[in-house]
């Protein structure tokens, strides 16, 4: 039922004024209208889809403030200053706020003077924000990242769960949930865990045609990563992540040893150095943050050309979540994966060692069962991370499996004679090893280790030859990934599964996938490929001014302490370096200039331009 004091209609006219934009994508103008009218809704859109317009419209249009719980602490002073760059009164309560600041903004609620209000989702489970939500008018309640509910997630957080109390306190205030990563079981419990099984779900498409996904052997990781960057990202801002705080620091100090900015964040940094390199990383150009995965939800930096993985993910939706921080700004971006055999023994490791109940290790299980098989495919790797999601799509042509296609080839017997040596070591010696050396026995090595066990006396030795020792590793990590070997203990031991006996009693075919060739991608100079990264598609004089236009952001976006995405996107400059407005009136009409930014910029810019 419409709310009397709200008129959708608005919603049209305040993106265009506020925003600068003059049409909705997608399903916004639905949702936005449903909210708008006292509806509440569930939204699944990708990163980059425009999900913080559909509860920040219907903030500014409904009567009251809009309350928006955000996960993260550390992100809220960012989002706040871009949206008081447009002009919208907007604020934060979290911990890191004194006592008079704290006051302030909270007279500011009961007496009607914000639009917007960001709340970290602990500060609802304790008594003093409650009771100042009830002493203000709430035009809806906003919860972003709403898969950090799902206790099956890949972002699980406890404090989401007391959420439910919102509908119970609040049952005339409309509520939007919203996430970008959720299969059907998420969206479920998403909705079930947060009483939003009567809300109205909107899903968009988990596309990101932008995103180019790569996949590679692991070899010398740092090195490939060094190369991908020196080749094709020269300048890009960009972001690593990898799984132990050990290899984030090792990689970061790599890269700037090797010429390339990059910074460390993990946990086990102390709060200031992680708030100082973030700061940095959301300010500057061309920085590279190295991470864990404790980096980058809430993160709205556009220009991420690429994001890199040394580590294999836990999860599909893990993957899908980090390689969509890349390409917000819907240029082209890079998604790339090292991935080899050790990853998949150190995530089964994990996963045997971790906390939880046999349902819980099968639910992980499962999780790195689909992201393997997302590995070792040889169809379209974005046709599987959207089938993974619900959704079909054809083979795309901008991923590594689609542009350098792989083949299939029969891998029954190599697939034999390394179960048979396992077998073997386990019935014959009573002995378990990891793949090296079942690698070593089956290509003929006559290591120490093979002589101090006599492992050259087995009838399985050298009878492997016709592979080398990269393609023998592939073998393993694909029996692995097909559940037809498995490892064990500490030292990562291989050990045969129930499935193994179909593949040696010559019952079961054991299809694999071969690496293509790969050709070394001519990336240029680091100078030419960074020009035709930001200024693509200009021409040579409206390229000059798109640079001018980017050191005005930068001197404007250092002067007031604030990313340069605040002050405009690369978009909106790439749109005035090529149609290069003579008045004020023409600027206003480039998309993402809305009235106050046309305020108080406008003079600025039509300066740089005459300049």
């Amino acid at each position: 039922m419409l709310d009397s004091d709200a008129n959708p209609g608005q919603a049209l006219e305040v993106l265009g004024k506020v925003f600068g934009y003059d049409s909705f994508r997608g399903d916004q103008s639905e949702i936005i209208d449903h909210v708008v009218a006292g509806g509440d809704a569930l939204v699944l859109m990708p990163t980059g889809g425009g999900k913080s317009l559909c509860y920040q419209i219907p903030a500014l249009v409904r009567p009251g403030v809009g309350v928006v719980v955000s996960p993260l602490i550390a992100l809220m002073q960012d989002q706040v200053d871009a949206l008081t760059a447009l002009g919208i009164r907007a604020a934060f309560l979290n911990s890191t706020q004194d006592f008079e600041t704290r006051r302030e903004v909270e007279a500011a609620f009961l007496a009607g003077e914000l639009d917007l209000l960001y709340l970290a989702p602990e500060a609802l489970s304790g008594g003093s924000a409650m009771r100042l939500l009830e002493r203000g008018r709430i035009a809806l309640f906003a919860i972003d990242e709403a898969h950090c509910v799902s206790q099956w997630g890949h972002d699980f957080r406890p404090d989401y769960l007391a959420l439910s109390v919102l509908h119970e306190k609040w049952p005339d205030v409309p509520r939007i949930a919203l996430t970008a990563t959720a299969t059907t079981a998420t969206r479920k419990e998403i909705a079930t865990r947060l009483n939003l099984t009567g809300a109205r779900l909107f899903v968009s498409s988990f596309d990101r045609p932008n995103i180019q996904y790569r996949i590679v052997p692991k070899a010398e990781p740092r090195k490939q990563l060094l190369d991908l960057l020196r080749r094709e990202h020269a300048g890009d801002a960009g972001i690593v992540y990898c799984l132990s705080r050990a290899s984030v620091e090792k990689t970061a100090d790599f890269l700037v040893d090797n010429g390339i900015p990059a910074l460390p964040y993990h946990a086990g940094l102390d709060a200031r150095t992680r708030a100082g390199n973030q700061g940095r990383f959301l300010r500057e150009d061309g920085l590279v943050m190295v991470a864990t995965i404790a980096f980058g939800m809430g993160i709205d930096k556009p220009d991420v050309r690429f994001v890199a993985h040394l580590d294999l993910p836990k999860s599909v939706e893990g993957y899908y979540q980090e390689t969509g921080r890349a390409g917000r700004d819907g240029q082209p971006s890079t998604a790339w994966l090292a991935y080899g055999l050790q990853d998949v023994v150190q995530q089964r490791k994990m996963i045997d060692t971790s906390e939880g109940d046999a349902a819980y290790r099968r639910g992980l299980a499962a999780h790195l069962d689909a992201m393997l098989a997302l590995c070792e495919t040889t169809e379209c790797r974005r046709s599987q991370l959207l089938a993974y999601f619900g959704e079909q799509g054809d083979r795309c042509g901008n991923c590594d499996t689609c542009l350098e296609p792989p083949q299939s080839w029969d891998g029954t017997v190599p697939a034999q004679k390394l179960l048979s040596t396992v077998l073997r070591l386990q019935r014959e010696r009573n002995q378990k090893f990891g793949a090296g050396q079942s690698i070593d026995i089956l290509l003929g090595r006559k290591t120490d280790k093979v002589a101090q066990f006599r492992h050259d006396e087995l009838s399985v030795f050298g009878i492997g030859t016709e592979l080398q020792e990269s393609e023998w590793r592939a073998v393993v990590r694909q029996l692995l990934a097909q559940g037809l070997l498995a490892v064990e203990g500490d030292y990562g031991t291989l050990v045969l599964t129930d499935g193994s006996s179909a593949v040696l009693g010559r019952q079961r075919q054991v299809m694999m996938r071969k690496e293509p060739e790969r050709v070394r991608r001519s990336g240029g100079s680091g100078t030419a490929k960074k020009s035709a990264t930001v200024a693509a598609d200009l021409s040579g004089e409206a390229a000059e001014l798109f640079e001018k236009l980017r050191a005005w952001r930068a001197a404007t976006a250092k002067e007031q302490g604030v990313p340069a995405y605040v002050v405009f996107h690369d978009a909106t400059l790439r749109q005035i370096a090529t149609e290069a407005p003579g008045s004020l009136a023409a600027l206003g009409t480039v998309s993402g200039v809305g009235e106050n930014k046309l305020a108080k910029y406008g003079d600025q810019i039509i300066a740089t331009i005459a300049g």
